[in-house]
C-alpha cells in the first residue's frame, strides 16, 4: 500500500488533547501591545480584515484620542460633553499594531452587536440617545470606512441587551433593562403583520428585585436552530419563530447568580462534525463559569465585597434528561471573559474575586487566566492555571480571539467617568496580547502551516467538500490532526455574543512530499450548526495550532 493511500485510511485522533504537561514555564506569555490606545476597550470586534473595531461609550467626558483634522462630534443630548473633539471608538490594526480614531455619533453605552454574513459589523442599543440606535461598520481597506446610524431603528430600548446571528442571517436582539422582549434586524418590512417586538416572560421571572441578575442573557445558537437562552440561574430552548418556550432545564445547582451584575460567562463548547457525527443535531454542551451569591450587588454598593462564584456548572442539553455537572475553578472567578481556543479548550481570562459588576463595586483582580481543557476526561485535571498579567481587568474589559492564536485584551473602567488617579483601579487604556501556551517556541516543530484552502475565494458551501494544502515538519500518528472554524465573536461585559466553534469532519490526510499534506474536508451540513459569514479556519495538530486563515460559509 502507497504512503498517501495509508495515511488518508487511517484514523484521525480526538480533538483537545494536551500540550503539555502543567508547568510554569509554560503558562502563556504576556505582551503589552499599548500603553494607552486612548480610549477604554468596553467593547471588542475581531473584523475579517484582522482589524478590532473597539469602543466605549459617548459619556465619560473626553477620551485621550483625538478625532482627525479637527473634526468634533456635536451632540445637545450628550450628558458629558455636548461638543466633544475626542474618539470614542477605534479600528486597531492586528498586523501593523496601529490605531486609527473612529466617530461614534450617539452613546453605545452597555451595547450589544454581531457581524453579519457579508462582514459588516451591526451594533445595537446604547444609552440615553443611543438607547434605540442600529449602528452598522463595514470593513474596508482605504481607511475610509466608519460608523453609521439608524436612528430609532429599534423598537424598544436595548441597555445591557444581547445578540445572536441567526440561521437565515437576521440578528435577534434579546433582552435589556426592563426590556422584557427580543426583536430582530433587519425589521420585516415585507410582512404588514409582523410586530415590533415579542414579549418574552422569561426575561422577567428571571429578574431579582433590586439587583435583576438577568442582564446581558446568554445566548447560544442550537444546532436543531432554536435558542439556548440562560438568565441569572435558569435556561431554555425556545423557539423563536413562534415565539414558545420549547424546553425548560434544570436551574443550575449553588446559590450564585451568573448574568449581570453577578457577571459570569459563557460558551457552547464546541460542535464535533467529525466522523460518525455527521448529522444535523450534534452533541451540545453549554459551559456556564462564574458569578456572584445572590445579594453579592447590593452588599458592594454599601462597600461588602463577599467572594465570587467558584463554581462552572457543564450541561448537555442535547441529552433527554440533561443535568449540570458542577466543576470547581482553581479560584473565585467574577466579570471574567470565556475565550474557546483552537484547540476546542476554553480560556478564562480577566475579572475579580469579590464583588460584582457596576461602579467600584468589585475588589481584588484575578490576574491569572485560566485553561479550561474541555476534553479532559477528569473533571479535576481539567483546569490549568497560566502566568499573570500585571494589570487588572475588571469592569468594563474585554478580550477576543484573533486568527494567529493570540487572545488581545483591554479595557477596564469601574468608574462613572475616566479616572486615571483612582485607587486601585484606574481607569486602564492599555491593549495587551496574551499568547496561550501552544504558542510558545517549544511547539513551533508541531505546527501546521496552511499553504492553500482549495475553493474559490476560501468560500465553503454547505455540504460540501474541500482540500486544505499544509505543511508539517513532524507528523505525530497518535495525537491525530483536526480543523475547527470559529465565528468572529462580539465581546462586551464578559459575554463574547456570537461564539461559536465547529469542528469539520476531515475525510482523507495524503502525504505529498517530505512536508506537505493535502487534507480533504466536509463543510458544515446547515445553517443552524454554521449560520452563514466569515469564519477563522484553523488546522490543529497534537495540541498547536495553525495560523488562522479567513473563509466564508455560504
Amino acid at each position: 500500500m502507497s504512503l498517501i493511500k495509508f495515511l488518508s485510511l487511517m484514523p484521525l485522533s480526538t480533538f483537545g488533547f494536551d500540550i503539555s504537561t502543567p508547568s510554569s514555564n509554560n503558562g502563556g506569555s504576556w505582551f503589552l501591545l499599548h500603553s494607552s490606545i486612548g480610549i477604554s476597550a468596553m467593547h471588542m470586534q475581531i473584523l475579517h480584515n484582522n482589524k478590532i473595531i473597539i469602543f466605549d461609550r459617548t459619556d465619560f467626558g473626553a477620551s485621550n484620542l483625538s478625532l482627525p483634522d479637527g473634526h468634533c462630534r456635536s451632540d445637545p443630548n450628550d450628558m458629558a460633553l455636548k461638543v466633544d473633539c475626542t474618539a470614542h471608538s477605534l479600528l486597531y490594526d492586528v498586523l501593523l499594531n496601529s490605531i486609527r480614531p473612529l466617530m461614534v455619533q450617539t452613546d453605545t453605552w452597555c451595547s450589544s452587536g454581531s457581524v453579519i454574513a457579508d462582514g459588516t459589523l451591526i451594533q445595537t442599543g446604547g444609552y440615553n440617545d443611543g438607547e434605540r440606535v442600529a449602528r452598522t461598520f463595514t470593513p474596508c481597506n482605504d481607511d475610509q470606512c466608519d460608523w453609521k446610524e439608524l436612528p430609532e431603528y429599534l423598537s424598544v430600548r436595548r441597555w445591557y441587551a444581547s445578540n445572536q446571528i441567526l440561521p437565515d442571517g437576521r440578528i435577534i436582539v434579546v433582552g435589556g433593562r426592563n426590556a422584557f422582549s427580543y426583536e430582530f434586524f433587519p425589521k420585516n418590512t415585507l410582512n404588514s403583520t409582523s410586530q415590533p417586538n415579542y414579549y418574552l416572560n422569561f426575561l422577567k421571572d428571571t429578574r431579582d428585585p433590586k439587583e435583576e441578575n438577568n442582564l446581558y442573557p446568554f445566548l447560544h445558537l442550537l444546532p436543531d436552530g432554536n435558542l439556548f437562552i440562560f438568565a441569572n440561574k435558569r435556561s431554555i430552548s425556545f423557539d423563536y419563530t413562534q415565539n414558545r418556550v420549547v424546553k425548560e432545564f434544570p436551574v443550575i445547582p449553588g446559590e450564585d447568580s451568573r448574568s449581570y451584575p453577578s457577571t459570569g460567562s459563557s460558551v457552547m463548547l464546541p460542535l464535533r462534525l467529525t466522523s460518525g457525527n455527521q448529522s444535523q443535531s450534534p452533541e451540545v454542551e453549554i459551559l456556564v463559569c462564574g458569578g456572584a451569591p445572590k445579594g453579592s450587588y447590593t452588599k458592594a454598593e454599601r462597600g461588602t465585597y463577599i467572594s465570587a462564584s467558584k463554581t462552572c456548572g457543564r450541561i448537555k442539553v442535547t441529552d433527554p434528561n440533561p443535568k449540570w455537572v458542577m466543576e470547581q475553578m482553581p479560584m473565585p472567578r467574577v466579570m471574567s471573559d470565556m475565550i474557546i481556543l483552537p484547540t476546542g479548550d476554553v480560556l478564562l481570562i480577566n475579572g475579580a474575586s469579590n464583588g460584582t459588576a457596576g461602579w467600584e463595586d468589585g475588589r481584588n483582580p484575578v490576574l491569572n487566566p485560566v485553561l479550561y481543557r474541555s476534553y479532559a476526561s477528569d473533571p479535576s485535571q481539567r483546569f490549568w492555571v497560566l502566568n499573570p498579567s500585571r494589570t487588572p481587568r475588571m469592569y468594563h474589559s474585554g478580550a477576543v480571539l484573533v486568527p494567529d492564536g493570540r487572545v488581545i485584551v483591554g479595557g477596564s473602567n469601574p468608574h462613572r467617568v475616566y479616572n486615571f488617579t483612582a485607587y486601585p483601579y484606574p481607569t486602564e487604556l492599555g491593549l495587551e496580547a496574551f499568547s496561550p501556551p501552544y504558542l510558545a517556541p517549544r511547539y513551533s516543530y508541531l505546527r501546521p502551516s496552511i499553504l492553500s484552502i482549495e475553493t474559490p475565494q476560501n468560500v465553503l458551501l454547505y455540504r460540501g467538500s474541500f482540500s486544505i494544502s499544509l505543511t508539517l515538519s513532524l507528523y505525530r500518528r497518535t495525537r491525530g490532526i483536526e480543523v475547527m472554524i470559529m465565528t468572529p465573536s462580539f465581546t462586551t461585559h464578559s459575554f463574547a455574543m456570537n461564539q461559536r466553534a465547529v469542528v469539520l469532519n476531515v475525510t482523507s490526510m495524503a502525504h505529498l512530499s517530505l512536508f506537505a499534506y493535502k487534507l480533504v474536508v466536509s463543510g458544515p451540513q446547515t445553517t443552524a450548526i454554521a449560520p452563514p459569514g466569515y469564519y477563522m479556519l484553523f488546522v490543529v495538530h497534537a495540541g498547536t495550532p495553525s495560523q488562522g486563515v479567513w473563509v466564508k460559509v455560504q
